[in-house]
């Protein structure tokens, strides 16, 4: 991912249509419904398997597991966007890549914490402010720490805007869970899947050409 343009992608702000991401999530969604659907249960059952049996083991999923298995749904988004042949195997290549992904998901995470803890409004301001972080890892092909700033930068532009757009999201998860909690195997890939297309429509200028600036394609 070229910096320079995506630092002038930052110095000029962002702005969006939230009904437009999550249609375009939407249909995503549905031309792999199955797959979706199958891995957001997967990824339930690993959870619940976790707090039922292992509880004091919870952290291992929560740190190790967690952000390969989530960076599934975004590299799969990827290769539908780019039209590409997408198997049920692809959801797991975020294990390509799980050490910067555990790095930067434990930094945010207790950064989150921290100001969390400190005043609250800190830790809201960071939590919205970091939703790129794992993206810009591998998307973008950056350390931990770039990720994270590029993020925040990117999203205070216009922090309200993707505030709001985040808090649909939780709704609609909610609304999932009330559903007898099934509706979440269909909210928890909607979810990821708008975190991704806003991610992409907000940085594609900022794509290196042929895809290099692809963490993905550097194999």
């Amino acid at each position: 991912m070229d910096q320079l343009k995506l630092q002038r992608i930052i110095d000029s702000g962002v702005d969006f249509n939230i009904s437009n991401i999550i249609d375009k999530a939407w249909e995503m969604f549905k031309a792999r419904a199955m797959f979706h659907i199958g891995f957001a249960f997967l990824i339930s059952t690993i959870q619940l398997f976790f707090t039922l049996y292992l509880e004091d083991f919870a952290f291992i999923y929560s740190i190790f597991l967690s952000p390969p298995l989530v960076a599934g749904f975004y590299l799969v988004a990827n290769r539908m966007s780019q039209n590409e042949y997408v198997d049920f195997q692809n959801y797991f290549d975020g294990f390509k890549y799980i050490l910067p992904l555990i790095i930067v998901n434990l930094i945010t995470a207790i950064f989150i914490i921290a100001g969390l803890v400190v005043f609250i409004l800190p830790g809201i301001y960071l939590g919205v402010g970091y939703v790129f972080s794992l993206l810009f890892v591998l998307f973008g092909g950056f350390d931990f720490w770039p990720a994270m700033e590029y993020s925040r930068k990117l999203v205070h532009t216009n922090w309200w805007k993707f505030f709001a757009f985040l808090l649909l999201l939780l709704l609609i998860n909610i609304g999932g869970f009330l559903c007898l909690i099934v509706g979440l195997l269909v909210t928890i890939p909607l979810t990821y899947l708008s975190i991704y297309v806003l991610f992409e429509e907000l940085t594609i200028d900022a794509a290196d050409e042929e895809g290099e600036g692809l963490l993905m394609n550097k194999e």
